[in-house]
């Protein structure tokens, strides 16, 4: 069990990773950077598979997502809760399977590397709670611990 603290903590921290993954994508100009630089990586390491390329439509969604997810890390890092973190977590496990499901029908093995995180921060933001540990501190975040399991 960890302290409601500590999940705390993890929904901020997974809240700054995908504001930093993800910001690139919010714009055109600024996916195509990132999109270039996948592929500089992909030639670096040698990968078999080609590195991502964006027509128009791929980039309307490469955007919007990159926008939604923007929005929704900066909405976890000002409002954080077990609630807020327990959909991020369902959010996290979606985006597993998809990343997988894209990686096994062709897409570039950088792809695992994300997926890596999207389990990491998916399994501890399911971690059981231990709500007792600041109850004296702070009741209110203890009883929103509790009743949002």
């Amino acid at each position: 069990m960890i302290s409601v603290n500590r999940n705390l903590q993890i929904v901020r921290a997974s809240a700054f990773y995908d504001l930093v993954v993800t910001a690139g994508f919010m714009t055109p100009w600024t996916a195509g950077w990132v999109v270039k630089g996948f592929a500089a990586l992909s030639r670096v390491l040698a990968l078999d598979r080609p590195a991502p390329t964006l027509d128009m439509t791929a980039m309307l969604f490469a955007n919007l997502l990159g926008s939604v997810v923007v929005v929704w890390s900066l909405w976890r890092l000002r409002q954080p809760s077990r609630s807020v973190g327990l959909y991020d977590a369902l959010a996290r496990i979606l985006f597993a399977i998809w990343q997988l499901f894209a990686v096994a029908h062709g897409a570039s093995f950088l792809i695992l590397g994300f997926t890596c995180f999207e389990v990491g921060f998916a399994m501890a933001q399911i971690l059981p709670l231990n709500p007792l540990q600041k109850v004296r501190t702070n009741p209110g975040i203890a009883r929103e611990a509790v009743y949002s399991r």
